[in-house]
């Protein structure tokens, strides 16, 4: 096949708007001859390097390469990529999600190189130089982390590229992690506790993100290095160390309930240590968070019913599996109730049902769609004028609809382009984190306080006590189910369930659709093959794509 140019080539030309509200730099689309240089160009390039961040979170692409396929979701009625659930033949390298993903990383990751190179020349307060360098370097890590977790070995580039190249080679895992590292290890050093500008890196999203790492670092298998045999060798207690560092800084606290974590206008709580900026306004806020349109039933067609603001647009892509519903115990778990949206109330007279002498069965206002929890209701959906759905008459159109995303702030009924920022880090985690930590290291009895702080804060009122687990119960499957009950649609299920080695697992005792193909080698993604044909050095696929 044609050899054409490498897709790592320069990206550092700005093409987007800067990734945060609240930053001011004039938007700039590209960079005049000697520009560089100057303080403009370098902060503009910090700024650029955010914005790719808008590409994967809180869109379609992000949650359907990490909620799908997983042991907590399956498919909805609608959607072009339901083989990323299935694990098909289909998923394969010529997935425009895992091209794009691949392609907007690395383009972000060349801003990121672009824009430290400027700052050996630039002329500006070195306080703010620092600050700033150490933001782009956070930035850089987080790329490559989520980029070797779903593509293995990595090209790796620290380095500007400025001119086409078709070389480029696939370096150990163990390598991409060492970059990893060392671009955190400096964030947190030099990063401050509080931005001036919401939404800037700061010293506790890095020391989140090196608890994350630590905790997910795998040794490369195909290494024999006495380096990478002992590249785990502490790893477990960095994550806590890290970990216990963001809990203890007093900057970040748990919310009193779990439903005000996600509560409308609500989004720059104490809870949250870092998110993707998105805005209310159509010309800066790119696509928008769109999480509100992917995990709604299909309300919109029933009776009584019609699509508004309020309850948002439905594209039914993600159905919760019924492993993952029945993960709560609702007599004493408020997230069920927190998360899960059940109950539509009647917004079209013209369509509610009448009886036999035609007058209305319910009222505008009144209950017209309920979503039960047990199939006890079965008689309750015979006697009840309203639609009743019990477990049994769930489908890929009707199931629990999750709530966190939802956005009653858009323009317009049909509105893709949600204003809410995108909740990435959030203590709750950083909590859970530290409990499997601990727990893998060999002290789950530090752990276990770190779980059933989690679980306290999302216990009904009066069962605190019973919502604690005991020591015997604190086994790395429950520090999973945990993530799932906290976590849940929060584009993380598929990394999580790849870094504990349970993928294979799960998905096969869970997930009804994926169960019959998914196997070992979907631990990866596949390397998008527009990288293998453009690349002149030998690029090795994945094994089984």
């Amino acid at each position: 096949m044609k050899k054409r140019a490498a897709v790592m080539v320069g990206a550092a030309i700005l093409t987007g708007l800067a990734g945060c509200m609240d930053l001011n730099e004039d938007v700039i689309s590209g960079l005049t001859p000697g520009a560089y240089g100057t303080e403009a160009a370098f902060q503009a390039l910090v700024n650029a390097t955010y914005e790719p961040l808008r590409s994967f979170w809180a869109q379609e692409r992000g949650f359907t390469l990490t909620e799908f396929g997983t042991d907590i979701y399956t498919k909805g009625a609608d959607g072009s990529y339901k083989f990323v659930n299935d694990y098909t033949t289909q998923l394969n390298p010529t997935v425009d999600y895992f091209t794009n993903t691949w392609n907007d990383f690395y383009r972000a990751i060349n801003t990121a190189n672009a824009a430290l190179g400027q700052a050996s020349i630039v002329q500006m307060d070195s306080t703010l130089k620092v600050k700033r360098v150490a933001e782009v370097r956070f930035l850089r890590a987080l790329y490559y982390f989520y980029l070797v977790q779903m593509f293995g070995p990595l090209h790796i580039t620290l380095q500007e590229v400025t001119a086409p190249t078709t070389e480029a080679h696939r370096s150990p895992v163990d390598s991409v992690y060492n970059v990893i590292l060392d671009d955190l290890t400096y964030a947190e050093a030099k990063l401050p506790g509080v931005q001036q500008d919401y939404g800037r890196a700061t010293k506790g999203a890095a020391q989140h993100l090196l608890a994350k790492v630590y905790l997910t670092r795998q040794r490369d298998p195909d290494s024999t290095t006495d380096e990478a045999a002992k590249l785990q060798a502490g790893d477990f207690a960095n994550a806590a160390d890290y970990a216990q560092r963001a809990i203890n800084s007093g900057l970040y606290q748990l919310l009193p309930r779990f439903g005000d974590v996600f509560a409308f206008q609500n989004e720059r709580n104490a809870e949250v240590i870092w998110s993707v900026q998105y805005t209310a306004d159509p010309l800066t806020t790119g696509p928008g968070n769109t999480g509100h349109l992917y995990f709604l039933m299909e309300y919109d067609v029933l009776p009584g019913m019609l699509r508004d603001i309020a309850n948002g647009r439905p594209f039914k892509r993600f159905r919760p599996t019924t492993f993952f519903l029945g993960l709560y115990d609702r007599t004493k778990d408020s997230r069920y109730e927190a998360q899960f949206r059940r109950v539509w109330y009647a917004n079209n007279l013209t369509t509610i049902p009448r009886d036999s002498t035609g007058a209305l069965k319910f009222q505008l206002g009144d209950t017209a769609v309920y979503v039960s929890t047990t199939d006890a209701d079965t008689v309750l959906a015979k006697t009840r004028p309203y639609r009743v759905y019990t477990p049994k008459t769930y489908s890929n159109r009707i199931f629990p609809s999750l709530n966190k995303f939802d956005d009653p702030f858009r323009l317009s009924v049909n509105e893709t382009r949600g204003s809410r920022d995108y909740l990435l880090f959030r203590l709750a985690e950083t909590y859970l984190i530290a409990a499997e930590a601990l727990l893998r290291d060999g002290r789950p009895d530090q752990g276990l306080p770190y779980i059933n702080a989690v679980r306290r804060r999302a216990a009904i009122p009066g069962q605190e006590a019973a919502m604690q687990l005991t020591l015997a119960q604190l086994t790395l499957g429950e520090i999973l189910n945990e993530r799932a009950r906290e976590l849940a649609g929060e584009t993380m299920r598929w990394f999580d369930l790849v870094r504990t080695h349970t993928l294979l697992s799960r998905v096969k005792a869970y997930n009804p659709d994926a169960k019959n193909n998914i196997q070992p080698f979907h631990a990866l993604r596949p390397i998008p093959q527009t990288q293998i044909d453009r690349t002149t050095t030998p690029f090795p696929q994945n094994p089984g794509y």
